[in-house]
């Protein structure tokens, strides 16, 4: 067990690589995501930092992207060219010689019982020397405080959190600050008057409990008193989940041509799962709503495998009891891995 977790969060990770792939692109607004023209319906899958301070990061609306940013660069998404650079950076963690958790392409947390600043100014320099990216380190005594403190120090800086300053430093932030709180989940704990992290951390688990859940709410305490892993998952990385989704050209009201669109995904993501050697134990749905109304359900297969027509079948029965009521944008089938690779 680490005295010190450091949590490494690459700078603009996709929109870097693209730059690096084009340096005639640098200090302009790049949005990655799709090509930006009239008409597309994709959403934004990273901006470089000179298109996020127009208001157009990841999770924007193309359309919206363009109209906001018209001489911004558009770039379509090169998913191998992200996972041949996440390994060149997740190579260099490891020489460190300390224990690494990847969590992501663009993160992962490392272990040290050594000064954890010489470690965190090594891995920016590794890291920039040997990748030519650049990564924020945050320093903590828990996986919680050190990836929380990456946000302060990015980008490409050094921040440490730690029970020692936590209050200080998050106490009168609202709730949405915490790692893993996100804006539904902030309004739901405002209802209970819970609006910055210290009311959270002094709220009592169980009142929390009733309206977020047994499970959720006492999470979310936790959370705010700022509690972590202390031990890292070391063994190689591997993903929860497989999805596809769509985009439609004009949005979808006829139910059946959704039928057959959610089992076509549904099948991709058979075949993406195949490629794992991995038993799907859940498939969920997400439909997206004229404009932009976000829907997700799952259930879960009765015996975890892998077989395309069983996986389409669950996709189907979660779509139908989505029941759309509007025109549908887009439609996502993501399947969920069991626990254990094989089981």
């Amino acid at each position: 067990m680490p005295r010190w977790i450091l949590h490494v969060d690459l700078d603009q990770f996709i929109a870097a690589v693209e730059i690096l792939r084009r340096p005639e692109l640098a200090g302009r607004p790049v949005v990655v995501g799709g090509t930006g023209a009239p008409g597309e319906r994709a959403v934004v899958a990273t901006a470089s930092y000179e298109a996020r301070a127009h208001g157009v990061g990841s999770g924007t609306p193309m359309y919206l992207a363009r109209r906001k940013l018209p001489d911004a660069v558009f770039l379509p998404s090169d998913k191998q060219a992200y996972q041949v650079a996440s390994d060149e950076v997740m190579d260099v963690l490891r020489a460190t010689g300390e224990p690494v958790e990847v969590i992501g392409w663009d993160e992962a947390f490392v272990g040290t019982d050594s000064d954890p600043h010489v470690l965190a100014d090594r891995v920016r320099h590794d890291v920039a020397e040997h990748t030519h990216l650049s990564c924020a380190v945050g320093i903590g005594d828990n996986t919680l405080r050190a990836k929380t403190a990456t946000g302060f120090g990015k980008p490409g800086g050094v921040f440490e959190l730690t029970a020692r300053n936590w209050f200080a430093t998050m106490g009168e932030r609202t709730p949405e600050a915490l790692p893993g709180i996100g804006r539904k989940t902030a309004r739901k704990l405002a209802e209970l008057e819970l609006t910055t992290v210290t009311a959270l951390a002094q709220a009592r688990p169980g009142d929390v409990a009733e309206r977020l859940g047994p499970r959720m709410g006492p999470y979310y305490v936790s959370l705010g008193r700022g509690m972590g892993r202390t031990e890292l998952e070391t063994g190689r990385y591997v993903p929860r989940s497989r999805s596809r989704e769509t985009t439609f050209p004009q949005n979808v009201d006829d139910h059946e041509r959704l039928r057959a669109e959610v089992t076509t995904l549904a099948h991709r993501v058979a075949a993406d799962v195949a490629e794992e050697d991995r038993d799907v134990a859940r498939v969920g749905v997400k439909v997206r709503l004229a404009p932009f109304l976000t829907r997700t359900r799952s259930a879960a297969i009765t015996a975890p495998g892998r077989d395309g027509d069983e996986i389409a079948a669950v996709a189907r029965t979660v779509l139908e009891a989505m029941a759309p009521d509007r025109p549908v944008r887009l439609l996502g089938v993501r399947a969920e891995f069991a626990e254990r690779p094989g089981t």
